[in-house]
């Protein structure tokens, strides 16, 4: 098959969707690689290590699209690369369709299969390929919103950890899933007080074992998330329902009780976002301030450490890539029912649930379309 790897073209965005050493496994199993000019060159992947690997290196970006049969990329195609795709072929990345009615439609008329890394699951009804990425935004939360607390980025000036006879200040998580137990973890070593909130009590319960007293659990409910978000000095944004918008657990109400110069970090952005308030932002542009509380609600928060991103991705997706390769991305969807719910677009059709019911699609079955 061949397999074409385009240089990101969003903001600030400096992954890649395959490493060197992905591509040389796909070479090996008689595959044609072909990546953009310098794809990879911000992180520390060269063309050179490409073409050691067994790659071609092309310079032209409509090239690229022409050629391949399978796109593989890390973020959702913008518009000018949707616009180039077309009905034979297949696009795998990140789309997160239901906040994006543009991009869905532009999916749909172009004809093409897109599957979602974040809508592939596996055997016990995990997201293999949104969990890599889900660690290192919910690490980076913490971190992010450590510095949006300082002074001079228009925070309250509270220090997480605190200091002897000075309060840490109070984190709480909502969401108690990969994002969420990640940016537990990190403020927790930073001695900050937590508060992480969930609706499962299984989880809770996991959670608590694992932390025991250091951590503190709550159930889910209105009263339970406004009594903690008021008191917040840092909030994050932790919710995912697969494939469907987040839901607005924080209204812009809620937020004008909130402190002065509190901050709240969004990871939910790419599905919408969990705060009334949340509009998406960037690496250049990242914060916001709304009612008197800093919004961190970058859409890409892994792009800021995008080596590392790109190699935890690389290990999750590459079974995957070599599966559409190795079998045809018809054959591989309909032998393997996890990689299946990845498929959100099929023939100008949706075929994600989620996607369909949030932007008014009808929605088909991927059995039925495959």
């Amino acid at each position: 098959m061949r397999i074409a790897i385009p240089k990101e073209i969003k903001v600030h965005e400096y992954r890649v969707g395959l490493t060197p050493a992905g591509v040389r496994e796909l070479v090996s199993h008689g595959h044609e690689v072909l990546v953009q000019q310098d794809a990879g060159a911000e992180i520390g992947f060269s063309d050179q290590d490409y073409r050691r690997a067994g790659a071609d290196i092309e310079a032209l970006v409509e090239a690229l699209f022409d050629w391949g049969q399978l796109i593989v990329k890390v973020k959702e195609p913008q518009r000018e690369e949707y616009q180039r795709l077309k009905a034979d072929q297949c696009l795998f990345t990140y789309l997160h369709l239901a906040p994006d009615p543009d991009q869905t439609k532009g999916l749909v008329e172009s004809g093409c299969t897109a599957i979602a890394y974040e809508t592939v699951t596996d055997a016990h009804g995990r997201l293999p390929l949104l969990a890599p990425m889900s660690e290192v935004a919910g690490r980076m939360s913490i971190q992010a919103g450590a510095h949006c607390l300082e002074i001079s980025q228009g925070g309250s000036g509270t220090l997480l950890g605190g200091v002897p006879g000075v309060a840490p200040g109070r984190v709480v998580v909502l969401g108690g899933g990969v994002v969420g137990i990640n940016a537990a973890r990190m403020a927790l070593g930073l001695g900050a007080d937590v508060t992480i909130v969930d609706r499962s009590i299984e989880r809770l319960k996991e959670l608590d074992g694992i932390y025991g007293p250091h951590l503190k659990t709550c159930y889910a409910t209105n009263e339970v998330v406004e009594g903690l978000v008021f008191e917040a000095d840092l909030v994050v944004g932790a919710v995912l329902i697969p494939g469907a918008a987040a839901p607005k657990l924080v209204t812009r109400e809620l937020l004008k009780q909130m402190k002065d110069g509190a901050v709240v970090v969004d990871v939910s952005v790419d599905q919408g976002g969990c705060f009334e308030t949340t509009r998406p932002t960037t690496h250049a542009d990242p914060t916001f301030v709304e009612e008197g509380v800093v919004h961190y609600c970058v859409a890409n928060m892994p792009g800021a450490l995008a080596r590392t991103s790109t190699l935890a991705l690389t290990n999750a997706t590459l079974p995957y890539v070599l599966a559409l390769a190795d079998k045809g991305v018809k054959t591989a969807l309909k032998s393997d029912p996890y990689l299946r719910a990845g498929l959100n677009v099929y023939g100008g059709e949706i075929t994600h649930p989620g996607v369909a019911d949030s932007l008014g699609y009808p929605f088909r079955e991927p059995g039925e379309v495959l």
